[in-house]
C-alpha cells in the first residue's frame, strides 16, 4: 500500500481526528456510542504507525459498527448521527492522499464478507455499501456466486434474488447495481433454473426478467456486457433525450426540421398513400445525402431534435383544443404526429437485414427512451403546465404500428411487450405524475392488455403486466390509504377499478396468480379494489354455491388443489436471522424465545398507522399457512379445525392474534383474509384457521376484530370472494360458535340490523346469485 506523500497522509488523518473529536464532543455528547471512542483510537494509531494492518482493523470496526446500526433500522437522531460519522470515516479512506478507493473497498468488502450472517445477508446493510459505493463489485459478486453453493445455501439464494430484483428489475434506472456487476451470481442462479429438480420458487421467473432486458438469444450465463442490452439502449435514449448539453453539430437542427417536414409532406402526400414504401425509400435517400444516418450518434440526435419540435409544435397548438375548434385542432397537431409516428415504425421495420431482429429492437430501444427521456426533461420543466397529450399519441400510435400483421413484425412482438414495459415502469406515476393519465390509457388499452395477457404464448407478458399494476397501485396507496381522493386521483382511482373489471371479467387467472403480490400493496382500508382481485377464479372451474345448505367444503374435489402464487413471499421475510428462527421454530418449536419476540420483529415504529411492516406480516401469514398445510400432508391428513390445531404454525398465528395490539392483530387478520378465494388449499386451511381462532380467543375482543375484518368485506358492493362468503356463513349459522351471543352483535340497534341484513343476505340462497357470475353491475 503506498501513499501519495507522508506530508497529505498525515493532513488528512489529522483532519479526520479533528473533525471525530469535534463530533463527538459539540453533536453526539454523552450520546456518544463506545464504538466512536474505539474508532477514533484506531484512526490515532493507523496516523501513527501507517501500517496496513491497523488500517484494515480501523476498516473492520467502521464497518461492524455500521452494519450493527443499520441492522437495527434505528432511525432516531442519535442514530443517524452515528451513521453519519462513521460513512466519514470510510469516505476518508478511501481518498487517493490515504488509501484509496481501490484499497479501502477491498477492505470494506472483505470486512463485510467477514461480518456475522444477519448482517452478510441483510438488504438494509449491502444497501448502504452499495450506495455509497463501498463495495468491490468483481468481489463480491464472486463471494456471492461461491456462498450460493449451487442452490444449497438457501438465505444465500434468497439474498441473490432480492437484490438482483430490487437493483437490476424494479430500480435498474437508479444505477446502483447492473446485472454485469453480478455476472456471476446470475449464472450460478440461472445454472440452478436449469439443472435443479425443484428450483426455489421464483428463481425462474426472475431469469426470465433478466432475460427480457437483454438482446434476444443473449445467453444470461455469460454475456451481459455493459451497455448491450435493449434495456440498455432504453437507458442511454433517457439521457440524451434529458441532457440540457447537447452540443449539436453546426447545421443539424436546421437539416432536423427541413426533414421533418419533408416527411410529413410525403407521409399526407397522395404518391405516399398510394406507394409508402417507395416514398420511404425515397426519403432514407434524402436523410443520406444530409449525412443523418452515418453514424449512430446522429441518428439519435435526429430523434431527439424531431421529438422535441413534434412535442414543441403540440404545445403551440393545444391552447386552441377547446371549444368548437377542438377536434380541427387535434386533427392539425395529430397531421405531424402520425407522420413522424409512421416514419419511426418504418425506420424499425427496415432497419438491418430482414432477418435480423436485434438491430430492430436496438433502434426501437433507443427512440422509446429518447421519448421517455423528452418527457422526463418537459416534466421538469414545465411542472403542472406539462402536457402529457403529445406523448401519449407518440406511444400508443408506434404501438399499433408495430403491432401490424407482418412477419417481421411479429418476430419481434415480445422485444416489442419487453421494450415497452421497461418504458412504462421507468416513466409510472410515481416518477412522473403529470403522465398517469395517459400511463393508464396505455396500459388498459386493449391491445396492449390482449398482447400482454392473451396473445404472448406461455404466459410470457405476465409478469410485466403484474409490475405495471404493482406500480400503479404504489402510487395509489398514500393517497388511498388517507382518503385523500381528489377530483386527480378520484378518476385515476376510477380507471383502475375499471383495468380490474376488465382483468375479472377476461383474464382471471392473472388475478388469481398474482394476488398476494397485489394485495400486498394496496392499503389495507381499500375494501372494494382487493375484493375485486381476490373473487377471481380460473375459468374451468365452476364454483360450488356457497349458499348451498350443509355444504361440506372440505369434500369438494378442489379444496385440495394447491394455487399457484406467483410472488416471491418467502423472500419478504427478512432479516436472513428471522426467517432462519422462523424456520427453526417451525420445525423444533425453538428458539424457545421466538414467539416472545415475534411482534418485535414485525413491529417497526411507534407512530399510529405505520407501527407495523406490513409486507413482512402479510409474507408471515401466507409462508407459515403454505407450510402448515405441507406438513399436514406429510402426516397423510388434510387441513381440518383438528389437525391445524397443536402445531408450530398454530403457535404463531395464536400468539399473533393475542400479543399485538389492535392495529396489528387487524393487519394480521386482514393477511388470513386475503387467502379466501376460490376453493383451494390456501382457501380451505386459512378459513378453518379464522374459524379456529375465533373459537379459542381468550378476549371478545379478538372475535370482535375477526368478525369485522369479514363484515367490511361483505357490506361494499359485489363481487365478494367465495372463501370469504363460506367462512361468514359457517361462523353465524354454527352452533359451536355462538356468534348470536356475543355482546358486540347486540351493542347498539344499527349494528344489530346490519348483522342481521348480512346474515339474511349470506342465508337466503335464492335471493343472493353466487359470486361466480362475477355480477359486476353495482359497480
Amino acid at each position: 500500500m503506498a501513499y501519495s506523500t507522508s506530508d497529505e497522509f498525515d493532513t488528512i488523518l489529522e483532519k479526520l481526528i479533528a473533525e471525530l473529536e469535534h463530533f463527538v464532543q459539540n453533536v453526539l455528547g454523552s450520546q456518544t456510542l463506545a464504538n466512536v471512542t474505539n474508532i477514533i483510537e484506531l484512526v490515532v494509531i493507523t496516523r501513527r504507525n501507517r501500517e496496513d494492518v491497523y488500517a484494515m482493523s480501523l476498516v473492520t470496526k467502521t464497518v461492524e459498527s455500521l452494519l450493527e446500526l443499520v441492522s437495527t433500522a434505528a432511525d432516531s437522531e442519535v442514530a443517524l448521527r452515528h451513521k453519519e460519522l462513521y460513512l466519514r470515516v470510510l469516505k476518508t479512506l478511501q481518498d487517493p492522499r490515504a488509501y484509496g478507493l481501490q484499497w479501502t473497498n477491498k477492505q470494506i468488502t472483505r470486512s463485510f464478507q467477514d461480518s456475522r450472517e444477519e448482517f452478510r445477508y441483510a438488504f438494509d446493510c449491502v444497501d448502504i455499501l452499495l450506495r455509497n459505493q463501498f463495495l468491490n463489485l468483481p468481489q463480491f459478486d464472486l463471494h456471492l456466486a461461491h456462498a450460493i453453493d449451487n442452490g444449497q445455501n438457501y438465505v444465500a439464494v434468497n439474498f441473490a434474488m432480492q437484490i438482483i430484483q430490487y437493483y437490476i428489475i424494479d430500480d435498474r434506472s437508479s444505477g446502483v447495481l447492473m446485472d454485469q456487476d453480478i455476472l456471476n451470481t446470475i449464472e450460478v442462479l440461472a445454472r440452478i433454473v436449469t439443472h435443479s429438480r425443484q428450483p426455489p420458487e421464483g428463481l425462474a421467473t426472475l431469469i426470465d426478467l433478466i432475460r427480457a432486458s437483454h438482446d434476444p438469444g443473449l445467453n444470461v450465463e455469460r454475456g451481459m456486457e455493459r451497455g448491450h442490452g435493449p434495456a440498455a439502449h432504453i437507458f442511454s435514449g433517457i439521457s440524451q433525450g434529458k441532457s440540457r448539453d447537447y452540443d449539436d453539430p453546426p447545421g443539424l437542427l436546421e437539416k432536423t426540421e427541413y426533414l421533418l417536414r419533408e416527411w410529413v409532406n410525403i407521409y399526407h402526400s397522395p404518391q405516399g398513400a398510394k406507394d409508402p414504401n417507395k416514398a420511404f425509400s425515397m426519403f432514407v435517400h434524402q436523410m443520406n445525402c444530409h449525412g443523418i444516418l452515418k453514424t449512430d450518434d446522429l441518428i439519435t440526435r435526429f430523434f431527439r431534435l424531431s421529438t422535441q419540435m413534434v412535442v414543441e409544435l403540440c404545445y403551440r397548438f393545444l391552447p386552441d383544443c377547446t371549444g368548437t375548434g377542438a377536434t380541427n385542432t387535434r386533427n392539425k397537431m395529430f397531421h405531424t404526429v402520425d407522420a413522424y409516428v409512421k416514419l419511426i415504425s418504418l425506420l424499425v421495420k427496415h432497419s438491418g437485414e430482414a432477418n435480423n431482429s436485434a438491430t430492430k429492437i436496438n433502434l426501437l430501444n433507443k427512440v422509446l427512451g429518447i421519448v421517455a427521456g423528452v418527457l422526463q426533461q418537459d416534466h421538469e420543466t414545465h411542472q403542472t403546465d406539462f402536457q402529457q397529450l403529445p406523448y401519449q399519441r407518440i406511444f400508443i400510435m408506434l404501438f399499433l404500428e408495430l403491432n401490424a400483421r407482418e412477419p417481421i413484425l411479429e418476430a419481434i412482438n415480445f422485444q416489442l411487450l419487453t421494450a415497452y414495459f421497461h418504458t412504462l415502469h421507468i416513466l409510472r406515476p410515481a416518477k412522473s405524475p403529470g403522465f398517469a393519465y395517459a400511463w393508464l390509457e396505455l396500459v388498459s388499452h386493449r391491445l396492449f392488455l390482449g398482447r400482454m395477457l392473451g396473445l404472448t404464448p406461455q404466459q410470457k407478458g405476465w409478469y410485466m403486466y403484474a409490475q405495471l399494476l404493482i406500480d400503479l397501485f404504489k402510487y395509489l396507496a398514500p393517497f388511498l390509504r388517507n382518503a385523500e381522493l381528489a377530483k386527480p386521483v378520484t378518476v385515476l382511482y376510477k380507471g383502475t377499478l375499471r383495468v380490474l373489471l376488465v382483468l375479472l371479467h377476461d383474464f382471471p387467472e392473472f388475478l388469481c396468480d398474482y394476488h398476494y403480490g397485489f394485495c400486498d400493496v394496496i392499503p389495507p382500508n381499500c375494501i372494494q379494489m382487493r375484493n375485486l382481485i381476490l373473487s377471481a377464479f380460473p375459468r374451468n372451474m365452476r364454483l360450488p354455491d356457497p349458499f348451498t345448505p350443509n355444504l361440506k367444503v372440505d369434500m369438494l374435489a378442489e379444496i385440495s388443489n394447491e394455487p399457484r402464487v406467483l410472488t416471491e413471499f418467502a423472500l419478504m421475510i427478512q432479516p436472513a436471522s428471522f426467517k432462519k428462527d422462523l424456520d427453526h421454530y417451525l420445525k423444533a418449536r425453538t428458539p424457545v424465545t421466538f414467539l416472545s419476540d415475534l411482534r418485535s420483529n414485525l413491529q417497526i415504529s411507534n407512530e399510529p398507522g405505520l407501527r407495523y411492516n406490513i409486507p413482512l406480516m402479510n409474507a408471515l401469514v401466507l409462508y407459515v399457512g403454505h407450510e402448515a398445510i405441507t406438513y399436514i400432508r406429510k402426516k397423510g391428513l388434510s387441513p381440518n379445525m383438528t389437525t391445524i390445531a397443536h402445531s408450530a404454525h398454530m403457535d404463531i398465528f395464536q400468539n399473533l392474534a393475542v400479543d399485538l395490539d389492535t392495529e396489528g392483530r387487524y393487519l394480521f387478520l386482514n393477511a388470513i383474509a386475503n387467502q379466501l378465494r376460490y376453493p383451494n388449499s390456501h382457501t380451505h386451511y386459512f378459513s378453518c384457521t379464522l374459524l379456529y381462532l375465533f373459537a379459542e380467543a381468550n378476549t371478545e375482543a379478538i372475535q370482535e376484530q375477526i368478525t369485522r375484518v369479514l363484515l367490511e368485506r361483505l357490506i361494499v358492493n359485489r363481487p365478494h370472494p367465495w372463501g370469504l362468503l363460506i367462512t361468514f356463513i359457517e361462523l353465524i349459522k354454527n352452533p359451536t360458535y355462538k356468534f348470536w351471543n356475543h355482546e358486540f352483535v347486540h351493542c347498539a340497534p344499527e349494528i344489530e340490523k346490519l348483522f342481521e341484513s348480512v346474515a339474511r343476505s349470506c342465508m337466503v340462497q335464492k335471493h343472493v346469485p353466487p359470486p361466480a357470475e362475477n355480477d359486476l353491475s353495482e359497480l
